[in-house]
């Protein structure tokens, strides 16, 4: 699983492991660059530990073409960078994208991720049309009937969807990946999912289980993500989740977006936190010191079950320091986006390089 590094001058604490891999990525590009590009948050990844990372469609334009899809694999990246397609066009929840042409150009995964597909019969359809295809459909769950306003979004409306889009992949047979889950609600759901054979997987985000509603308060604009930071019951909930095995994947929805963007006012900032370079880090530090879940736990949560269930082989590897504390300064990340929750903390987990032997 890992291996002290050799030749190294305090080897008891840097240690060789596999590689992690990103489930959820927003890398902006095409048509937000000044964000980020594919080159940028691939060299963000890299210095984060990842080998690959599967980026979103949500852009501008949304990529719901093979043209798109090719063009993404085609850009110059650090890492592996896989290309996830819309399930519907423009991401509009209205008409399915054609599968079997965007799986064909090398799309990974399909996902309406940002936007919910609102429509029950166009996500039943798309779970059918995935099974077809033999292809992962990976849900935004967000019911945004039950949201009064942009900025109070109760746990109802996601664990409501979740329960929804569980009962469809029952029933369809899909395989079902449920992304950044955040309520003790969601945890239940899919557990109780899970023990019926339904093929069903799922995330969390780091900020999910170290953080709290209350951390908004003190960091402001930069922990503002959709879903919201929860209750400390939601994340006891989810890191037993994480402990349990009903979550799956630890992803980071990395979402950068600009320094003026955030300055805005809570009521006009855009949703999302940057998070490749912190997501070991946190996770090792909130989870594997503070002794809810091993290491070897937190390796399959972060590059073993991602790889399985994305149908990913690597020998990439990250050497770690896992003793020494140090102090995160994102002023020195390698994204072009500034939107860090955790920056000027204090962590564990130093990702010193990642070797790529794809």
């Amino acid at each position: 699983m890992f291996v002290k590094e050799k030749n190294n001058t305090d080897s008891s604490n840097t240690i060789r492991i596999p590689a992690f891999v990103d489930m959820h990525v927003h890398l902006r590009e095409p048509g937000q660059t000044h964000k980020e590009t594919v080159f940028s948050g691939s060299r963000a990844a890299k210095a984060g530990g990842f080998s690959h990372i599967l980026c979103m469609p949500n852009t501008s334009p949304v990529i719901d073409t093979p043209e798109l899809v090719s063009y993404i694999r085609s850009r110059e990246a650090a890492v592996s960078v896989l290309p996830a397609a819309a399930v519907t066009k423009g991401q509009q929840g209205k008409e399915l994208t054609d599968f079997y042409a965007l799986k064909k150009a090398g799309a990974l995964a399909f996902s309406d991720d940002g936007s919910p597909v609102e429509d029950k019969n166009i996500m039943r359809e798309a779970m059918y049309r995935a099974v077809e295809n033999e292809v992962l459909i990976i849900s935004h769950c967000e019911d945004k009937s039950l949201i009064s306003s942009r900025l109070q979004s109760p746990p109802e409306a996601e664990y409501s969807a979740v329960l929804r889009d569980c009962e469809l992949a029952e029933n369809t047979g899909a395989r079902l990946h449920i992304a950044h889950i955040s309520t003790k609600e969601s945890v239940d759901i899919i557990r109780n999912a899970k023990k019926k054979g339904a093929k069903i997987t799922c995330e969390t985000c780091p900020h999910y289980f170290s953080l709290t509603r209350d951390d908004f308060f003190r960091v402001g604009t930069n922990a503002m993500m959709n879903p919201p930071l929860r209750k400390e019951e939601d994340v006891v909930a989810i890191k037993e989740g994480l402990r349990d095995g009903t979550i799956d994947v630890i992803s980071t929805d990395h979402a950068p977006h600009s320094v003026y963007e955030k300055n805005q006012a809570p009521e006009f900032a855009p949703f999302g936190i940057i998070g490749l370079e912190t997501s070991f880090c946190v996770s090792y530090t909130f989870l594997v010191k503070s002794g809810i879940i091993t290491f070897e736990r937190l390796i399959s949560l972060m590059s073993e079950k991602p790889k399985e269930i994305l149908g990913i082989k690597s020998s990439s590897y990250v050497v770690v320091d896992i003793n020494t504390e140090f102090i995160y300064d994102v002023s020195c990340s390698y994204s072009l986006s500034r939107n860090s929750p955790f920056d000027k903390q204090r962590f564990y987990g130093k990702i010193l390089k990642t070797v790529l032997e794809d």
